[in-house]
């Protein structure tokens, strides 16, 4: 049986001899957000990617800031610009820009110069738990980084937001302030500290009709992975901004760290099995190829 068309909405790819990512050097512990990342840090190439992703009908996939040095962002981004002219992928790019720097106009200029560039993400998850916390303080609260947030319409960039959810009234105001810049949700929401804090902080970005989410990363909510804890926050987050704003994803390889490739999309096809095939289609490959503006013909 041949599945339905898959557009990946967040693939990560790494050669780590070429470009520097810190986070994947060692030495590693079960410390940080993300545990130890062992088990992932070896190079991941595209072809690593489609050996994983077989079973599924990948028909285009939107690569997303891997956490490389700052100072190789652009590097990252031609690298990957490169393997996109040769081999078709990445169609969409959504690259590393630090909002709050001085010379953000100028970074930001440079990375739309590279044709398959759609968006910015930069990691703005805060906590004051530090083995949760992926910066030193809230940035999103600093005037600078708002006012790098209000430059990206200027270049037609979207942004892709990964924060906590106790992050998002002071990020909701934001957002509404900039309507014609389309947001992101990265991993559902990353609602580590319970149902209740997800929830309010989820309804209260599902009122802004620029944001949408992506369903990935629920591993960091709960490990082992549950498969009824997974249907229920997809079936939740689709019912929060509805069928039309949500998007599956594979997170790969990071993903990995909790379970493989089969099992994480064959929960979110397990979880929306009985919707119509018009909504699967549009969760699976058809809102991804619209919110990023990849044109691909599903």
């Amino acid at each position: 049986m041949t599945r339905i068309p898959f557009v990946d909405a967040h693939v990560h790819l790494w050669d780590l001899g070429r470009i520097r990512y810190p986070w994947l050097r060692p030495p590693f512990d079960d410390s940080g957000p993300n545990g130890s990342v062992e088990a992932i840090a070896t190079d991941y190439l595209l072809e690593d990617y489609r050996r994983e992703a077989a079973h599924w009908n990948v028909v285009g996939m939107v690569h997303v800031d891997a956490g490389a040095d700052a100072d190789e962002a652009l590097n990252e981004t031609d690298w990957l610009q490169g393997i996109a002219d040769e081999q078709g992928m990445p169609n969409g790019i959504v690259a590393y820009a630090p909002l709050q720097c001085p010379n953000i106009q100028t970074k930001l200029f440079d990375q739309v110069r590279r044709k398959n560039v759609r968006g910015i993400r930069q990691i703005v998850n805060w906590h004051r738990d530090p083995n949760r916390t992926y910066t030193s303080r809230d940035l999103t609260r600093d005037e600078a980084w708002q006012a790098g947030f209000a430059l990206l319409r200027k270049r037609d960039l979207s942004f892709d937001l990964q924060a906590y959810p106790h992050q998002f009234l002071g990020l909701s105001k934001l957002i509404a302030r900039h309507p014609e810049t389309p947001v992101i949700i990265n991993h559902c929401g990353m609602g580590v500290d319970g149902e209740a804090d997800w929830r309010a902080g989820m309804q209260l970005m599902a009122t802004l009709p620029n944001v949408s989410v992506k369903i990935s990363g629920l591993g960091f909510v709960w490990r082992p992975l549950d498969p009824e804890k997974v249907r229920a926050r997809v079936l939740q987050t689709i019912d929060l901004f509805g069928s039309e704003r949500c998007m599956f994803a594979s997170d790969f390889p990071t993903d990995r760290l909790f379970a493989d490739f089969d099992t994480t999309l064959g929960n979110y096809e397990a979880a929306v099995a009985d919707f119509t095939e018009a909504e699967r289609r549009a969760l699976f490959a058809g809102n991804a190829n619209r919110i990023y503006r990849l044109n691909l013909d599903l």
